[in-house]
């Protein structure tokens, strides 16, 4: 049966869920973008009202020397780099005391697998810095870099989550996910967690409580047949483990990376792949349309196209302006809810589960 918009429409209509076929359909150029993107708000409508989130964060990149080097990333570096660096942790301490006075309800952490600094380490950052900053949400290491960690400690991947819970990690970012299509991830991470590895890592993660975010890096070299066999696979883990809270669409940019010769997805790219995500993952709660990567004017349109989450204030972003991101370092809250009301839809105020934040400047609560 060949799928059409008005049969699409049906199933989105009644709750039923869409086929690979009909994911691949929806991507096609000659399908009225503006039409997907009513069918995707459909369903962000039925899932989350006309509420719209954003929330007080700021990144931390404890290194950027790492021993995979993909050919995707702008960001690592080599040890004997100029540019290579890795942050002492009275640095480390001070970023969170930043982010901590500054009534950041989450601090976001990702970097390198550096090829020398021992499992400790890691564990260390998570557990000084929540020791000193008990009510700032960690949201810590990507599958890859779990899968790392289990590497070098000669640990199993639960028993170096175990040991990152207990240090006070509170949930896991969606990095590293790339696309799972083995063929093409040869080409763009050959060295770094296969797709089998970074979904077992997020179900050990869910196993234990642990809620997490998924990702897909689209606009390189990957099909459009690649971007369907990813939201499937993400959305049959969900069917079982129900842990994931956020699905992260990423625009891919080439800059300084050595795919430099690709353009890069356009905005109209951009919706597209924020519409059809939403569509096909009936079971996540949230798609963010995140700012830093798809620039603010498109992320607040991808309102409109099945998102609901800006993500946040984003402070001491690297990894996307490495990259040649042209998007500011950060945005205050009143930039992030000016945004949301321009769209009509009502900004609420998050932590990293979820939860609605009342703030009175660097003081918040959240609402149980």
């Amino acid at each position: 049966m060949h799928s059409t918009l008005s049969t699409i429409r049906k199933k989105v209509e009644s709750g039923d869920r869409l086929s690979a076929m009909e994911g691949e359909f929806l991507y096609r150029p000659d399908v009225d973008l503006h039409a997907v993107g009513e069918l995707a708000d459909i369903v962000r409508r039925r899932i989350n009202g006309n509420r719209a989130y954003y929330n007080l964060n700021a990144h931390l990149n404890p290194t950027n020397i790492c021993a995979y080097r993909c050919a995707l990333c702008a960001y690592s570096r080599d040890d004997d780099d100029r540019q290579a660096y890795v942050l002492s942790m009275d640095k480390i301490l001070r970023r969170g005391q930043e982010a901590n006075a500054s009534g950041c309800t989450e601090l976001h952490i990702v970097g390198g697998s550096h090829p020398e600094k021992p499992y400790e380490w890691y564990v260390q950052i998570i557990r000084e810095l929540h020791a000193a900053f008990p009510r700032l949400h960690l949201k810590a290491w990507t599958a890859v870099e779990i899968d790392w960690f289990s590497k070098i400690a000669k640990r199993s991947v639960k028993a170096v989550l175990e040991e990152m819970i207990s240090a006070g990690l509170g949930s896991m970012p969606g990095g590293g996910a790339e696309i799972f299509d083995p063929e093409v991830r040869t080409q763009i991470c050959p060295r770094k967690a296969d797709a089998q590895t970074w979904l077992s890592v997020h179900r050990a993660a869910h196993g234990l409580g642990l809620k997490t975010n998924a990702s897909m890096l689209y606009g390189h070299l990957e099909g459009v047949e690649h971007r369907i066999d990813h939201l499937l696979r993400l959305r049959q883990l969900q069917d079982v483990t129900g842990g994931f809270q956020a699905f992260v669409p990423l625009a891919f940019h080439p800059k300084n990376t050595q795919l430099e010769y690709l353009p890069g997805p356009s905005a109209l790219d951009d919706l597209r792949a924020a519409a059809v995500s939403r569509l096909m993952l009936d079971n996540f709660a949230h798609i963010k349309a995140y700012w830093i990567s798809l620039g603010i004017g498109t992320a607040q349109t991808a309102l409109a196209y099945g998102a609901d989450d800006l993500d946040g204030t984003v402070a001491q972003e690297k990894i996307h302006h490495a990259a040649g991101a042209k998007t500011p370092e950060s945005l205050s809250l009143a930039d992030l809810r000016a945004l949301i009301a321009e769209t009509g839809r009502e900004p609420v105020e998050r932590d990293s589960i979820y939860r609605a934040v009342r703030r009175d400047g660097a003081n918040w609560s959240v609402e149980e």
